[in-house]
């Protein structure tokens, strides 16, 4: 979809230095020595197997004056690692001094926590060739500058009946749980962000956010609610464009989308969602009881990847439980490989430090492999639309009624109103016909012929500066009755921009072509012209109906046509990847969330402290919302467990019982795993899955290893540790909760270990839809695990057909104690030779 308003979805450009732009001038530059966090876990492994010895030692921790024993060691670590992170900072600053000459450049972060590197704004582009081949640095990337690319859906999720009673009630479901989000800021005097007496003590002892001041945003903006905030903006003000006044030097969201992301996925319960004196019913987040971590590194003009990675590093070094980034990169990153990109590897690091990370898929759909989330530690989410539904509608004098869009009053009364075209009731001076049409300047037109009628105004793609909010402030300004916007018939099957914002007089935009065609065949032949063309009598007339009244549709979800599909790829070149992406589909079309009255963002929501609006943006912080649901439930596991409890049990079929269906070019076609992942994300069965697929660092590791193209170094210099002496064959080796296999020739044998995560004993049996062309073999076939024990499971591929395109099946295993767990297969059979 064309419209900004549609897609929020953040992007960014992730370029590798080799060969270098000539425009560059901000540098990540990773370093050989370990961050905090690599140093922190040697420590902790090596003083806990001397942990009776210390415990008896005469230490003292200033940090903890009145802590023994275990807490003791702990607090020392703690200390250690605040010095090895200076050492850091001034090892860098001591770098930079030696090689490079006073005044050509600018530190602006050390990253210390999950990578040791640094961002250097610099002056000229010859400090990239005296540092690339420095001693101690690893690697060098480039930053560039990143664009932007509910009220209804806990209910539509079955969380309230499914979920929120298993933890307590409503308004404690995340209790404990802290949600970091990487986005535009947070409005924190948004009613959906203020303390309540329900919240309790923040039960994670390992958070240790604190909160930046500034503009808007005073130190009682951290309630209890927010616990953490900052705003990351050297980069942008390097580069000059940030403008404080427009965009706020403080973790204050002047853009609006941050506050909507923030409220999705934790808001508090049952707030009023009031939108131009309407209201639009109760708004709640997915996990109303959690905290929210705000790391603000987006702007109105969007922002830089130097800002984002420092934002991450502050976020994890926080000890937040899981991050939320509705952002990734306009395209596939350059290089050996896409899992390898500097923004990828800071999410690794994030991931081995227990952070569950959930990304956008992209808003590059319906075509396939336009999905900009690549990797397996990453939760990629897929957009759908839900079964509630905002349609307008006019009937016109003759009887004709059409359906539109325009979440605006009715007509008032009974009676129509007359109709006139902007171009009708306009001065007779003007030479612009375009800007007339359009209805973007009130002062074009002749107040004594406008009172009390419906102005029909045209859009035009062409006419850039064409929007709704303008259009509306245009009728309000000369008195008219309402307006309708009529489609330029040269458009074709673009989309218009604001067609969800809130309005407060009469409206309906008719988007599409024949409905426009019919209501001005009908005002021509209605109204009464004289010699000269002029309107004389204009005796066309109509009424718009209420376009505030929500219905529901029982065909739901459907796979949103803007939602980036797979496959995933290995690399810039497109070759597929053996990773199912997205993989999982949450609630993503107009989605009604907290906003920023303060927004300079899009004009069509200016000023709105709520906003309806698109885009896996708002699938995002659905999926970080019920991620804290089931961190709260299961709070020891891993961020891979997380993520496969969610795809295992996703829905495949909709509320009526048939197979999801996915928007395409102006058609329905069954959903595949390249659209909707797993599926459609069940909160009530991802809290008790039965089975998990689990993975740690160093199976991701393994994975990198694998990746066609990626040799040794490659993976040593974006980790910082090389290959193991027996690596993996394949990246389907991967234990996840999908077998994807992008080349099959002849046979693979693939592995995967289940782990019970009930106490109790279960018998599962395993059924199989096998993909077109290929014949799976699973083996057990029925078997018996124990509580909280493995099972490995040998899956044998074995090509029959050359299909030379992705087939889909699935492996299912029936528990007896009513645990589904569904696996995709998706496979693409190059030849059947062995």
């Amino acid at each position: 979809m064309a419209s900004t308003f549609t897609l929020v979805l953040f992007t960014f450009i992730i370029t590798l230095l080799d060969p270098l732009p000539v425009e560059a001038k901000v540098f990540m530059i990773l370093m050989d020595d370990e961050p905090v966090l690599s140093f922190q876990s040697k420590q902790t492994k090596a003083r806990f197997h001397f942990f009776f010895f210390f415990w008896h030692m005469p230490l003292f921790c200033e940090a903890c004056p009145h802590a023994t024993g275990y807490m003791l060691m702990l607090c020392r670590i703690e200390e250690e690692g605040m010095a090895h992170k200076e050492r850091l900072s001034n090892r860098h600053d001591l770098i930079l001094e030696s090689l490079l000459q006073k005044g050509t450049y600018t530190k602006l972060y050390s990253y210390t926590y999950l990578l040791n590197g640094v961002a250097v704004h610099a002056e000229s582009e010859e400090i990239f060739s005296i540092l690339k081949n420095a001693k101690g640095v690893r690697t060098i990337h480039e930053d560039v500058k990143m664009e932007k690319l509910t009220t209804h859906t806990p209910e539509f999720l079955g969380i309230p009946a499914g979920v929120w009673p298993v933890l307590g009630g409503a308004k404690s479901s995340g209790e404990g749980v802290v949600i970091g989000l990487i986005d535009t800021g947070i409005n924190p005097h948004h009613p959906s962000f203020t303390n309540n007496s329900f919240l309790g003590s923040l039960h994670n002892t390992k958070f240790r956010g604190k909160c930046a001041t500034g503009k808007k945003f005073p130190s009682t903006a951290c309630n209890g609610k927010i616990v953490a905030a900052h705003y990351f903006a050297r980069a942008a003000i390097n580069a000059g464009d940030f403008n404080a006044t427009r965009d706020f030097a403080s973790p204050f969201d002047a853009d609006g989308h941050g506050s909507h992301t923030a409220s999705t996925a934790a808001g508090n319960h049952k707030i009023p969602v009031i939108a131009n004196g309407f209201n639009y019913g109760n708004a709640s987040g997915m996990a109303p009881g959690a905290r929210i971590a705000v790391y603000k590194a987006l702007y109105t003009f969007g922002g830089y990847m130097s800002d984002v990675v420092a934002a991450v590093d502050q976020a994890v070094e926080d000890g937040v439980d899981i991050l939320s980034l509705s952002i990734g990169p306009s395209s596939v990153p350059p290089g050996p490989s896409a899992f390898l990109n500097v923004l990828e590897m800071e999410l690794l690091f994030a991931t081995k430090a227990g952070i569950f990370v959930v990304q956008a898929a992209g808003n590059g759909g319906p075509s396939s492999s336009s999905v900009l989330s690549f990797s397996p530690w990453i939760t990629s989410v897929a957009a759908s639309v839900t079964d509630r539904k905002y349609n307008n509608t006019i009937i016109l004098g003759n009887g004709q009624s059409f359906s539109g869009t325009g979440l605006a009053p009715p007509t008032a009364g009974e009676a129509p109103f007359p109709i006139a075209a902007a171009i009708d009731v306009s001065r007779r001076n003007i030479t612009n016909v375009v800007e007339v049409e359009s209805c973007q300047h009130p002062e074009h037109f002749i107040r004594s012929l406008v009172r009390e009628k419906l102005i029909i105004c045209t859009y035009t793609f062409e006419y850039e500066d064409v929007n709704i909010a303008t259009v509306e402030d245009t009728i309000k300004k000369i008195g008219a009755a309402g307006f309708i916007i009529t489609m330029d018939p040269d458009i074709g099957s673009e989309q218009v921009k604001g067609t969800t914002m809130t309005m407060q007089v009469p409206a309906i935009i008719l988007n599409n072509v024949q409905a426009s065609s019919a209501l001005w065949e009908y005002y021509n032949s209605k109204t009464i012209r004289s010699r000269s063309g002029q309107a004389v009598v204009f005796a066309a007339r109509a009424r718009i109906l209420d376009g505030r009244q929500a219905f529901f549709t029982a065909q739901a979800p459907i796979v949103a046509s803007y939602s980036s599909r797979g496959p995933d790829v290995n690399n810039a070149l497109l070759q597929t990847a053996d990773v199912l992406k997205p993989n999982v589909m949450a609630p993503g079309s107009s989605i009604w969330a907290a906003w920023s009255p303060n927004s300079e963002g899009d004009p069509n929501i200016k000023g709105k402290n709520f906003a309806l609006v698109s885009g896996t943006s708002m699938a995002t912080p659905h999926v970080a919302g019920i991620a804290a649901l089931i961190k709260q439930k299961h709070p020891k596991w891993s961020p891979a467990a997380i993520t496969s409890a969610m795809m295992t049990t996703a829905d495949t079929t909709d509320h009526v019982g048939s197979h999801i269906l996915a928007q395409s070019t102006n058609q329905l076609a069954p959903a595949t795993p390249f659209d909707m992942g797993a599926g459609s994300i069940n909160p009530a069965r991802a809290i008790d899955p039965g089975l998990i697929f689990d993975a740690q660092f160093e199976h991701y590791v393994e994975f990198l290893c694998a990746v066609p193209g990626v040799d040794d170094d490659s993976v040593r210099r974006a980790v910082g540790i090389g290959c193991p002496t027996r690596r993996k064959a394949w990246c389907s080796d991967l234990n996840t909760a999908s077998v994807t296999v992008s080349n099959l020739v002849g046979s693979r044998k693939v592995v995967r270990c289940v782990t019970n995560v009930s106490r109790r004993n279960e018998l599962y049996r395993v059924s199989v839809r096998e993909p077109l062309g290929v014949n799976i073999t699973v083996s057990p076939k029925v078997f018996w695990i124990r509580g909280n024990a493995s099972r490995h499971l040998r899956i044998l591929l074995k090509a029959t057909r050359a299909t030379r395109t992705h087939r889909f099946g699935e492996i299912v295993l029936h528990g007896s104690r009513n645990h589904v767990v569904r696996v995709p297969v998706a496979v693409y059979v190059s030849t059947t030779l062995k």
